[in-house]
């Protein structure tokens, strides 16, 4: 997510698109010539002051000379939010925000925990891509890996001043997160009220169809401890109309300290309830480890198929740790059954049971494939029955 963003190239740069944006981030628009170009002057400045010119269209003369005057003065001006704009321009983004209230604004010296939530944030990006993928109470390590390639294009940096955090989330790509995180943070907003109002967690429950989850509370208590509160905002990429549902200026949500007890609750609700599954595995042994030379011992496995996770760690039997010594040294995955533990983050396998070498595609795999033959004695029957 730290990524440097591209420099805009003002021949693909929409004027319209960079006029809503500059007004987005409170550059103030003055006169010019009607219907060819108009005037934006940053945050605070006089009406007279310089500011940047930005042509109507692209029919207005020299449009491409123009947006490359105004991109290199936004490139070297000293208002906080011009770099914001041309990162917009260069990667068309919803831009999601977190802002912390006016005594976290003060002082500089009170953002030396910058990195610890810009962690947070990150954390609940990512609580919405694991969501949009598939709403549950606890995710743990199921689709993570699918998910931080669902956001590692993003781009996430300061933002207007030292209490703002902005994310450009890539539009129209990534409108599963954003639409998916915000429908979540306002649904752990009302089952927060619910919680204040009637005492109840049931809220929360219901929520989890809207995204809400055991990592998006945990990321909004790292957020929110030791502020006075923070305000999160989303603002859709000028450059593509609001995804349908959606209203064009969506609602800010805000959090505060006195949350962090019903989000607390929440987490350990989501994690405790989410069930062990049961599942088929194909996986391959990546380590194995025992106490003495005969007996039960451990294995790493790295999953293949039969769960959304990418590896597990189970004990077995003796009999059934010998078959998985053997498909390791011939380089052979193996499939087993048992059921999936919640309380490990869907790591850890338990009650393994029928474990056997797991027949191969040849093409796919020439040394395994051949591996049976080098060790005839390795397999028996059970390799046999897929």
């Amino acid at each position: 997510m730290y990524r440097q963003p591209p420099q805009p190239d003002p021949a693909r740069t929409d004027p319209a698109v960079l006029g809503a944006l500059l007004a987005r981030h409170g550059w103030r628009r003055h006169g010019g010539s009607t219907g060819r170009y108009a005037r934006f002057t940053p945050p605070g400045d006089a009406p007279g002051g310089a500011g940047v010119l930005v042509p109507a269209d692209r029919a207005f003369p020299d449009c491409t000379a123009l947006l490359a005057e105004t991109l290199t003065a936004l490139a070297r001006s000293p208002e906080p939010s011009a770099p914001l704009v041309l990162t917009a321009v260069a990667v068309p983004s919803d831009e999601m925000s977190w802002e912390y209230g006016a005594e976290r604004r003060a002082g500089p010296a009170r953002w030396a925990d910058a990195e610890r939530l810009s962690a947070a944030a990150r954390a609940m990006l990512l609580a919405g891509a694991l969501a949009a993928r598939r709403p549950a109470g606890f995710h743990g390590a199921r689709l993570r890996p699918q998910a931080a390639r669902d956001v590692e294009q993003t781009l996430l940096g300061p933002g207007a001043h030292a209490a703002r955090l902005t994310a450009f989330v890539p539009a129209p790509e990534s409108r599963g997160v954003t639409t998916t995180l915000l429908r979540a943070l306002h649904g752990t907003r009302n089952a927060v009220d619910r919680q204040h109002t009637t005492g109840s967690m049931a809220a929360f429950d219901n929520a989890v169809e809207l995204g809400v989850c055991h990592e998006l509370t945990e990321a909004l208590t790292a957020l929110v401890r030791g502020t006075d509160g923070v305000r999160i905002t989303l603002a859709w990429a000028p450059a593509h109309p609001p995804p349908r549902g959606f209203t064009a200026a969506p609602a800010p949500v805000e959090f505060t300290p006195g949350d962090i007890p019903a989000l607390q609750r929440a987490a350990v609700r989501y994690r405790h309830r989410e069930p062990s599954l049961p599942v088929r595995l194909t996986a391959a042994v990546t380590r194995l480890s025992r106490t003495a030379a005969t007996g039960p011992g451990r294995v790493r496995l790295r999953v293949l198929a039969g769960a959304d996770v990418t590896e597990v760690r189970t004990s077995l039997d003796e009999d059934a740790y010998g078959v998985a010594c053997r498909a390791h040294l011939a380089g052979v995955p193996v499939r087993l059954t048992g059921r999936l533990e919640s309380r490990g983050g869907f790591r850890r396998l338990t009650g393994a049971s029928d474990v056997r070498p797991a027949p191969v595609e040849d093409a796919a795999r020439d040394r395994p494939a051949q591996a049976p033959l080098q060790h005839p004695d390795l397999f028996g029957e059970a390799y046999g029955d897929g």
